[in-house]
């Protein structure tokens, strides 16, 4: 999603990690012991039965690579512009974002079919949307160019469906890629983690990705973990319009 306003409002200024030195990476590594890169894109037999997706990028995480930077659910930056930029979605950041350098192929995550190339759906500049015909579509967000396929074109696991892109169009402030895994008929979301194949907690530590929630202070234990988030019903009232909310929206 678009954030860099957002970002500017708050006095931040976000920069990819790959920006970081290498060193920092390797620190939240050694931090977490012994960390097996194709354990965490990988899993069993049984966890494929029920996550029928694979990753959008080939290859392991890494300073040149890619990093998941943002969850899906009802986060604290999705929280504070739930009523702007994400009201659409019940408020909640209904995708996951991975960082990436631009240019970096993105992937298929499973086969299908495609339904729309640069709709009205957002993420700019370029975006595109693949149904899978098993009740599943998924949504590539912030492309950095228009996607070679054509609507109703067959696509396989894997393969190369555009190249990551940056919404600023600066290749340099915050490119990443937004996706999103919907019902075919587009009109709920669904947490990308519990259905694509990969350690999602491991990434996490990894890659960095912010995993504050935010608290109903009436109900503290509800949705804070990245694993267990609700579904997003397109165009339904905000599930987050907290009466006592941490952290606080200022």
């Amino acid at each position: 999603m678009d954030e860099s306003r957002f970002a500017s409002a708050r006095g931040l200024r976000w920069k990819p990690l790959w920006l970081l030195r290498p060193t920092l990476l390797f620190a939240m590594v050694a931090a977490i012991g012994v960390f097996s890169f194709s354990d965490a894109t990988g899993g069993s037999n049984s966890d494929q039965a029920q996550r029928p997706f694979v990753l959008p990028f080939a290859g392991d995480p890494g300073p040149d690579s890619w990093y998941f930077i943002q969850p899906y659910g009802n986060t604290d930056f999705a929280y504070r512009f739930r009523d702007t930029t994400y009201v659409a979605g019940q408020g909640l950041h209904f995708g996951v974002d991975i960082a990436a350098p631009c240019g970096t192929p993105v992937l298929a995550i499973g086969d299908g079919t495609v339904y729309s190339v640069d709709s009205w759906h957002g993420a700019a500049p370029h975006n595109l949307m693949i149904n899978h015909g098993n009740g599943y579509a998924s949504f590539y967000g912030h492309l950095l160019v228009r996607s070679h396929l054509k609507r109703g074109e067959k696509v396989t696991q894997g393969q190369v469906v555009g190249q990551v892109g940056d919404p600023d169009l600066t290749c340099a402030s915050r490119p990443h890629l937004h996706l999103e895994i919907r019902s075919e008929g587009h009109t709920r979301a669904y947490n990308p983690l519990t259905l694509i194949e990969a350690d999602w907690e491991r990434l996490a530590l990894v890659g960095g990705a912010p995993l504050i929630f935010e608290m109903d202070m009436d109900n503290p234990r509800l949705w804070q973990d990245m694993l267990d988030q609700p579904d997003v019903r397109f165009g339904y009232p905000l599930l987050n319009e907290y009466r006592n909310a941490w952290p606080p929206d200022w």
